[in-house]
C-alpha cells in the first residue's frame, strides 16, 4: 500500500495584512523591553537599599564589634541603623543645647592678715555657707605661743563669686590674690556628645546580643558590652567632675595674724640687761656642770668601788707579815753599867 501524505494549505494573507502583523510584533518586543527594564530598575533600587543598609552595619561593626558580632549583625541590620541614625540625632541635639552655655572653671587664691584668726574663719564660713556653697577643707595651726594661722578651702556658687570675694577681702589686710578663670565649654560638649553616642553603641551591642544565637557571639558581645559600658561610665564621672568644678568655684584662703614681737628696742643695753645675760650665764654655766657631773658619776663610782677593794686586800697582805717575824735573841748579860750603879773599877 502506498501511503498517501495529507498536506494542509493555508490560504496567503493579502499584501495589506502583513504590515499590521509586523506593528503588532514590534509592539510586543517594545513592551517585553520595558518591563524587562521595569525590573532591573527595581533590583538595582534593592540592591543600592542593601548596600546602603550594610555600609551602616559596616560603620557599626567597625566600631569595635568583633567577628562574632558582625556574625550576628546580619539579622539586624535595620535595627542598628536606626540605632546610629539616633545617636547621630542625640548628638545634634546635645551640640545645640550645650554650646549655648558657657563652661568657666574659676578659682581664687588669697592670704589675708586679720587681728584674730579664729573670728576670721568663723566669718570666713559664715560667708560661704551663706552663699549657698561650702567649705571644703580647713586647717589651723599655732605658728608660736601667741600667734595662729588657718587654711581654708572655700567652694562657692559661680554666680556668687564675686561677691564672696568682695566679703572676705573686707574681714583684714590683703597681702596677696591670684585669680584664674578657664573656658572649658569645648571640652564639656566633646565630653556630652562622646556620651551620647557611647550610649547609642551599648545600645547596639544590647540589641546584636538579644538576636545572637550562638554562645561564642554572646560571649563576645559581652566582653564589647562591658568594655563599653565601663567607657559610659568613665565619660560619665568626667562630665560630673567639669560639672562640680564649673558650677562651685574655689577660693583658697590664707589666714594669719600681724607678728607683733618685733618691735622697736634700745640697741644699747642697761643694767637689767647686764643682770639678765649674767644671770643666764650663771644659769647656763650650772646646767653644764651638772651634766658633766651627771655624765662622768658613773665612772666616779665605779673607780671608787675599785679603790675600797684594792684597799682592803692590801690590808689583809700586811697582817700576816707582821706576825711571823723570827725569835726574839736571849738576853745579854748585863755589863756593870746597864745594872744600874757605877760599877768600881777592879783594882789593877
Amino acid at each position: 500500500m502506498q501511503s498517501v501524505r495529507r498536506t494542509r494549505s493555508y490560504p496567503e494573507q493579502p499584501e495589506h495584512a502583513r504590515p499590521r502583523t509586523r506593528f503588532r510584533t514590534a509592539a510586543l518586543a517594545a513592551g517585553a523591553l520595558v518591563v524587562l527594564l521595569a525590573v532591573g530598575g527595581c533590583g538595582a533600587s534593592d540592591s543600592g537599599g542593601t548596600g546602603t543598609s550594610a555600609s551602616d552595619e559596616k560603620a557599626a561593626v567597625a566600631q569595635g564589634e568583633d567577628s562574632g558580632a558582625k556574625a550576628a549583625a546580619g539579622p539586624a541590620r535595620s535595627d542598628a541603623a536606626g540605632s546610629g541614625a539616633a545617636g547621630e540625632t542625640d548628638g545634634k541635639a546635645v551640640d545645640k543645647s550645650t554650646t549655648a552655655a558657657t563652661h568657666v572653671i574659676r578659682t581664687t587664691v588669697m592670704s589675708i592678715e586679720v587681728k584674730s584668726v579664729p573670728k576670721a574663719v568663723a566669718a570666713a564660713r559664715s560667708t560661704a555657707e551663706g552663699s549657698g556653697g561650702l567649705v571644703e577643707s580647713e586647717s589651723t595651726e599655732r605658728v608660736d605661743d601667741v600667734h595662729d594661722a588657718s587654711h581654708l578651702v572655700l567652694r562657692v556658687p559661680e554666680d556668687r563669686y564675686e561677691e564672696v570675694l568682695r566679703r572676705l577681702t573686707g574681714t583684714g589686710k590683703l597681702l596677696s590674690r591670684t585669680s584664674e578663670a578657664k573656658d572649658v565649654t569645648d571640652r564639656v560638649v566633646d565630653v556630652e556628645s562622646r556620651i551620647a553616642t557611647q550610649r547609642a553603641s551599648v545600645d547596639r551591642v544590647r540589641a546584636l546580643m538579644a538576636k545572637a544565637e550562638r554562645l561564642s557571639d554572646v560571649v563576645a558581645l559581652e566582653g564589647q558590652l562591658s568594655s563599653r559600658q565601663a567607657d559610659l561610665e568613665s565619660l560619665l564621672a568626667q562630665r560630673a567632675s567639669l560639672a562640680d568644678r564649673t558650677s562651685l568655684a574655689t577660693i583658697t584662703l590664707d589666714l594669719n595674724e600681724p607678728d607683733t614681737s618685733g618691735a622697736e628696742e634700745d640697741d644699747d643695753p642697761g643694767f637689767r640687761d647686764a643682770v639678765t645675760g649674767g644671770w643666764d650665764a650663771f644659769v647656763t654655766t650650772l646646767r653644764w656642770i651638772a651634766m658633766a657631773i651627771g655624765a662622768t658619776a658613773p665612772f666616779l663610782a665605779a673607780l671608787s668601788l675599785l679603790l675600797v677593794v684594792w684597799r682592803l686586800v692590801a690590808r689583809r697582805r700586811r697582817v700576816p707579815a707582821s706576825g711571823a717575824g723570827s725569835p726574839v735573841p736571849p738576853a745579854v748579860a748585863a755589863g756593870p753599867d746597864e745594872r744600874g750603879g757605877a760599877g768600881t773599877t777592879p783594882a789593877p
